[in-house]
């Protein structure tokens, strides 16, 4: 591919000055970090669910949920759009926090229940998936100009990450909430020309909804995978999380709710752009493959949903970053906008680093999110109290999952079932069971401990 002007160029460019003539410079800390508007107004409920829903559809998951439509059927297309489910065990979980200890952040939660050093390890693990956000959807987009690590791959990361921030920084979470609202009625009208490109040439949609095979090998390991994940997994995402304490609880609660069928429809129905190719006998990865079958104007509307998805996700990052080092973190009263968007620099290049190096990007919602399993009975069992040490080993034994996943060590033996993800389900069943135990057996102890004391107490 040339330097020249590609109309893959005029997309990228094109579309993200648009976002960023709309975007409002913001100077209040109120709608820098929190989105409120310049007459202090809280997002509504159409904002807040649009823009939870486009900040999740990331470049990485349409592309993930197309090739397990490729590799599964409709059964691996339902087995990702189940992580969508997190909206409802997040937004539930949020709301009932929000509503009985009057909390403004997951921080001050687990730093009122847990202390310090619970906030310290749990700023760890989000800020690593923060900056996975960035490589991985900006990688997504670099493979539409160029091969993995060639210069045009290169140049084109750098000029979407550049014209993200540039509107990141003008309004931070505001200018997310703005531009949502545009990239996700953007992506609905794409996903509709899609479909419409697709199914007339399957007849209907039987053949999707029919395609796969529902068997473990078939990728129902992955839904079983997704089912024991969502419990913990949204918890480690400042994106998804922020969003539930920027409105009042009930318009947070029903963005939630409906946030996780928008999500669910619209990552299972792109996963139909994977069945197509499956159709086709078609390789590698699915929405490339399928938009060279069926023309320019295909590989136009395909390469406008990786940059509508892309950018609302790393514009999200952006906003969560700044908003958890000047906001969640931030010891003085008084947070500066000024550190926001340095912070945000800072994230974007420290984001960009890695993909130089052609490294091997994790999958976020497999590796990362067995390594958080350690979180679903902190905030699931949240009203039952539990000492530090009940934060600290559940979380161990999932980061300690996480490796064994990674290395490989789990013996084959051990594995259940023979499907691609046998490995990564036995993991998960172990580790949620192990999880358990190591987090309510010392908070038994510690009840055991206190009554005594209480009754000494009160017989002294």
């Amino acid at each position: 591919m040339s330097y020249v002007l590609t109309w893959q160029w005029i997309v990228l460019v094109s579309f993200s000055v648009v976002l960023i003539l709309i975007t409002p410079f913001v100077k209040t800390i109120e709608s820098f970090y929190r989105g409120t508007s310049r007459e202090a107004k809280r997002p509504g409920i159409i904002m807040l669910t649009f823009s939870l829903v486009i900040s999740w559809i990331f470049s990485k998951s349409v592309t993930n949920a197309a090739n397990l439509g490729l590799s599964f059927g409709i059964v691996g297309g339902i087995a990702y759009a189940t992580y969508y489910l997190s909206f409802l065990v997040a937004g539930i979980v949020i709301y009932k926090i929000r509503t009985g200890l009057k909390v403004q952040s997951l921080h001050q939660f687990l730093e009122r229940k847990f202390g310090a050093g619970a906030v310290k390890f749990f700023t760890i693990i989000i800020a690593v998936r923060l900056l996975n956000e960035v490589w991985s959807n900006t990688e997504v987009i670099g493979t539409y100009f160029g091969s993995t690590g060639s210069p045009q791959y290169i140049i084109s990361i750098i000029v979407f990450t550049i014209l993200t921030l540039v509107y990141a920084l003008k309004g931070g979470l505001r200018s997310s909430l703005i531009t949502d609202l545009l990239q996700m009625s953007l992506f609905v009208v794409l996903l509709v020309l899609v479909l419409g490109m697709i199914l007339p040439k399957e007849g209907s949609v039987t053949p999707f909804l029919t395609s796969g095979k529902w068997s473990l090998s078939g990728g129902v390991d992955l839904v079983l995978v997704a089912l024991i994940q969502i419990f913990s997994y949204p918890f480690h995402d400042p994106i998804l999380t922020d969003r539930g304490f920027i409105s009042d609880e009930k318009t947070t609660l029903r963005s939630y709710i409906l946030a996780t069928i928008g999500g669910f429809l619209c990552i299972l129905l792109f996963s139909f752009v994977g069945i197509y190719a499956k159709f086709l006998g078609l390789n590698g990865e699915a929405p490339v493959e399928v938009s060279k079958t069926l023309g320019v104007f295909s590989m136009i509307v395909m390469n406008f949903i990786m940059v509508t998805s892309a950018s609302s996700s790393v514009d999200s990052t952006f906003a969560s970053v700044s908003k958890l080092v000047v906001v969640d973190l931030g010891k003085s009263k008084t947070s500066m906008v000024s550190k926001g968007r340095w912070t945000m620099i800072i994230t974007a290049i420290g984001g960009t680093i890695p993909l130089l190096f052609s490294p091997a990007i994790l999958s976020a919602t497999t590796l990362s999110g067995t390594m958080v399993l350690g979180l679903m009975p902190v905030f699931i069992f949240w009203k039952i109290p539990a000492p530090k040490i009940s934060f600290h080993l559940s979380l161990w034994v999932g980061v300690i999952a996480g490796a064994v996943m990674v290395f490989g060590w789990l013996p084959k033996w051990l594995y259940l079932g023979r499907g691609s993800f046998a490995d990564l389900l036995a993991v998960n069943v172990y580790a949620t069971v192990l999880i358990l135990f190591v987090y309510f057996v010392p908070a038994l102890a510690a009840s055991k401990v206190k009554k005594p004391n209480a009754q000494a107490i009160e017989h002294g």
